[in-house]
């Protein structure tokens, strides 16, 4: 009679993700207008690389650089459309 192995099937080996710096493959980046910026943060809420900081006083709302990947999820969900996404040579996509 045969007997079945039981095999034990461990789980992933990293625990702890770090972020990889973009570098230069990154295609567009966000620009913020903070006259119609509200500070509302959904851009910061929605980042999936939590790579943007939005201040109320003073107004301002920073993106790391290193770490954006140019996604634009940020300009899709602000409400006022006050991030626009600019070709990184230059110039509104």
């Amino acid at each position: 009679m045969k007997t079945r192995e039981v095999r034990k099937i461990l789980g992933p080996v990293a625990t702890e993700f770090t972020a990889m710096n973009t570098g230069s493959w990154r295609l567009e980046r966000p620009v913020v207008d903070l006259e119609t910026c509200i500070s509302c943060g959904m851009c910061e809420r929605n980042c999936p690389t939590n790579v943007i900081t939005v201040t109320k006083s003073p107004k301002d709302v920073a993106f790391d650089m290193d770490y954006c990947k140019g996604c634009g999820i940020c300009s899709e969900v602000c409400p006022q459309k006050s991030i626009t996404m600019e070709n990184e040579k230059g110039g509104i996509v």
